[in-house]
């Protein structure tokens, strides 16, 4: 008699969410619109070098993307960008002239020179 049970493991997430990333996703549900349920990281195509970090408010679930729940609110990668960001580490850096979320994506083979975008 064979065992058809099929067990399941959680894996890890697509993207490392550093704590002061955490610690910004709560800063930005605290301020959000009505409607947001969360904030999503997706890759659309834009820059010199092709795909490019966007960080927006989301409405709504949407099939294939990946959904990590942070102390402070939900966080969703685009289903459509996890293959570009497998293994990444996102954090919020701050300093006396720039503030904003960076990223070390192992899968990024290139960047042009202002770091606004990267190509796989």
């Amino acid at each position: 008699m064979t065992d058809t049970t099929t067990k399941t493991r959680k894996l890890p997430a697509a993207v490392v969410l550093t704590k002061g990333a955490e610690e910004r996703i709560a800063h930005l549900m605290s301020q959000a619109p009505d409607d947001a349920i969360g904030v999503k990281l997706s890759t659309p195509r834009r820059g010199c070098s092709g795909l490019a970090y966007s960080v927006d408010y989301v409405t709504e679930e949407a099939n294939f993307d990946e959904k990590i729940e942070t102390p402070g609110g939900t966080f969703y990668i685009d289903g459509a960008s996890v293959l570009y960001l497998v293994g990444s580490t996102m954090d919020w850096v701050e300093d006396d002239f720039t503030a904003g979320f960076t990223f070390e994506n192992p899968n990024a083979k290139g960047a042009c020179g202002c770091g606004e975008s990267f190509m796989v």
